[in-house]
C-alpha cells in the first residue's frame, strides 16, 4: 500500500514538475531602501547640526541673562550707595546745623556717617575692580551671588544711616521741647 501512495504521488508530481530557478529579487525595492536611508541619515545629520547651534544659543542666552543679572545687581547697589550718599549729605548737614547738638557731639556724628560713606566707597572700588579684570576667576553664579551680598550690605548701610537720623532727630526733639519747658514764661 505504501508503494501505490508513493507511485501516484510520483505520477501526480511528474506532470506539474518544473526547474526552479534562482529567486528573482526587485531591486527597485532595494534601491528605494537605500535612498530612504540616505535621506534619513542627511535629516539626521541636520537635526544634530540644529541641536548643537541651538545648545549654543541656550548658553548665549544663560550668559546674556547672567551679564543681566550682574548689571542688575550692580544698578542696584549703585542706587543704594548713591541714595546713602545723598542721606549723609542733606541728613548730616541738618543734624550739624542744630543748635541742640552739642560741640563734642559733631565729631561722633560726623565719624559714625563717615565710617558707613568710607565702607560704601570701599565695597563700590571692590566690585568694581571685580567686574572690570576679575582677578578672583569666579563664575557668573558665584559673582552674581557676591553681588547680591554687596547689594545686601548696603542696604544694611542705608538703613542704619536712616536709624541713625532717626535717632539723632528723636535726640534734637528732645532737647528743643526741654530748651522750651526750661525756658517758658509764666502767664499768671
Amino acid at each position: 500500500m505504501v508503494s501505490a501512495v508513493w507511485l501516484l504521488l510520483l505520477c501526480i508530481s511528474e506532470n506539474n514538475l518544473q526547474a526552479q530557478g534562482m529567486p528573482v529579487y526587485d531591486n527597485t525595492n532595494f534601491i528605494s531602501l537605500a535612498k530612504s536611508l540616505v535621506e534619513s541619515a542627511k535629516q539626521t545629520s541636520e537635526l544634530l547640526k540644529t541641536v548643537e547651534f541651538l545648545k549654543q544659543q541656550k548658553e548665549r542666552i544663560e550668559m546674556v541673562s547672567n551679564v543681566i543679572k550682574q548689571l542688575n545687581a550692580v544698578r542696584e547697589l549703585t542706587r543704594n550707595n548713591q541714595r546713602l550718599f545723598d542721606m549723609v549729605q542733606n541728613d548730616l548737614k541738618e543734624l550739624l546745623n542744630s543748635p541742640y547738638i552739642k560741640p563734642g557731639e559733631v565729631n561722633k556724628i560726623s565719624e559714625s556717617f563717615n565710617a558707613i560713606i568710607e565702607q560704601a566707597l570701599e565695597d563700590l572700588d571692590f566690585v568694581s575692580q571685580l567686574l572690570a579684570n576679575n582677578t578672583l576667576n569666579m563664575t557668573d553664579a558665584e559673582r552674581i551671588q557676591f553681588l547680591r551680598e554687596k547689594e545686601l550690605k548696603s542696604k544694611e548701610m542705608v538703613a542704619e544711616i536712616e536709624a541713625k537720623t532717626r535717632r539723632y532727630r528723636e535726640i534734637i526733639a528732645f532737647r528743643e521741647m526741654q530748651d522750651k519747658i526750661n525756658n517758658r514764661t509764666g502767664n499768671y
